[in-house]
């Protein structure tokens, strides 16, 4: 597909960007060379090919729910910026 120049001064106008005579020709040329490429994409028969979610199958890799040791109360509440009973304090988010 060629484009015209119209439509690459449109194009240009809607992504806002200015460009000179020798860049509105090359990226006219890049421009239909992607469109051209896509064409013949287009004409691929996909007939026997199933949708599919991925193009590559996603395989995440599982392991067992194990209790493993943790931190002690102490040292979770260390670095907290205010503490309440053995727990977090935090501001009301809500006035009553």
């Amino acid at each position: 597909m060629r484009l015209t120049r119209e439509l690459v001064d449109h194009i240009a106008h809607l992504a806002r960007l200015g460009l000179s005579e020798e860049e509105r020709e090359r990226y006219r040329e890049q421009l239909s060379a992607i469109l051209d490429h896509f064409q013949r994409l287009q004409e691929l028969d996909t007939e026997a090919v199933p949708p599919t979610f991925r193009a590559v199958e996603a395989r995440r890799p599982l392991r067992q729910d194990e209790v493993q040791p943790s931190l002690s109360i102490s040292e979770l509440l260390a670095n907290a910026p205010d503490v309440e009973q053995d727990q977090f304090r935090v501001p009301p988010i809500l006035d009553t």
